[in-house]
């Protein structure tokens, strides 16, 4: 028999999974030649087929502020109960917030 796989992202199967009409299909370029700039509001969506950047699954609909760049990627505050993080996220994980009311 084999072991029973501990990782995070066995716990993650259903949150990260795409619906078979998206399995397996690159980001739109849309989606990645937005061009955020310093204190834009962005939701992170996680793209399960890009591994690249991909932030963990506890900022999954979470709401940053983008604070600056580094290479290809932003650099994102975030904030998780009473404290921020700063995570860094490539923009095919990223989506432009816009509030709905």
């Amino acid at each position: 028999m084999v072991k029973h796989s501990r990782g995070y992202r066995t716990r993650s199967r259903s949150l990260l999974r795409k619906s078979p009409r998206e399995r397996g299909a690159i980001p739109p370029l849309s989606r990645l030649m937005v061009d955020y700039k310093e204190g834009d509001q962005v939701v992170i969506k996680i793209n399960s087929s890009v591994h690249s950047g991909m932030p963990h699954r506890r900022y999954q609909g979470k709401v940053g502020k983008i604070v600056g760049r580094r290479g290809k990627a932003y650099m994102v505050s975030v904030s998780i109960g009473d404290k921020q993080k700063l995570i860094i996220i490539r923009p095919e994980h990223l989506v432009p917030f816009s509030p709905t009311r």
